[in-house]
């Protein structure tokens, strides 16, 4: 691993190309935008869907160590090459972190095993991000609440598999509660699901969703042990003859 953690952020780049009032908001794309809120101390790359092998190719994804991933109309142009290779890498040690509409997407359905179904509104409504697991790294620097003025409602039931850990549940002006902050473990990676995030609102800009972005990668990085062994495997120790 390098000096400073390597972190690729993935995005669809499709909505801010196609439609001018998210353009708007995100004028060089919502990736640029969670990257420059990651700061100075990583070493942050980019990709995107329509690059070659959506910009995840076997070196990429071996110089990353931890991938945060926002997909949102083309879950399905992701092709499932891309999405095995991904997935291998995060069950080799990889951090993974799902923003918003990402739990649609193809890898986290795989890496959860689950359709990651919800109910949802997009009404611009209040979201508050509720703390309920103050201490834990990932929320480190965040009061008791993050409060979001306008954001799409995603709601329960989120049909996902119970979390490792649940850090954020969200509470909305409708009335809707929702799991917004979960974390889990596969072969040695980890992963971070984390919802805030919709393209026609300025939510990555926040201070305190960036901070959590930011926190969830050092939570989510790779340590340094070696990949197990697996298959056939000889004694330790002398096995005596059974008479």
């Amino acid at each position: 691993m390098s000096q400073k953690l390597r972190v690729t952020v993935w995005n669809e780049f499709r909505h801010e190309q196609e439609n001018e009032a998210i353009r708007a908001v995100y004028p060089n794309g919502i990736h640029q935008v969670i990257g420059e809120g990651l700061g100075t101390e990583l070493d942050v790359s980019y990709a995107t869907l329509d690059e070659p092998e959506h910009g995840l190719t076997e070196e990429r994804l071996n110089n990353t160590d931890v991938l945060i991933w926002w997909g949102h109309k083309a879950h399905g142009d992701v092709q499932d090459e891309i999405v095995q290779r991904v997935h291998n890498r995060v069950l080799h040690g990889m951090g993974l972190i799902v923003l918003h509409s990402g739990h649609f997407s193809k890898i986290f359905k795989k890496l959860m095993g689950t359709s990651c179904d919800l109910k949802w509104r997009e009404a611009g409504e209040k979201e508050r991000l509720w703390v309920v697991s103050p201490g834990h790294p990932i929320v480190e620097g965040i009061g008791e609440y993050i409060e979001l003025e306008q954001e799409e409602m995603y709601g329960e039931h989120f049909d996902i598999p119970a979390p490792d850990e649940l850090i954020l549940v969200s509470w909305f002006e409708g009335g809707e509660v929702f799991r917004s902050g979960c974390t889990f473990h596969r072969g040695q990676g980890k992963i971070f699901y984390f919802r805030p995030g919709h393209e026609s609102y300025p939510t990555y800009y926040n201070e305190q969703v960036r901070r959590v972005i930011r926190n969830g990668v050092y939570w989510a990085a790779p340590t340094t042990r070696e990949y197990p062994k697996y298959g056939n495997s000889q004694p330790l120790e002398p096995i005596k003859a059974k008479e």
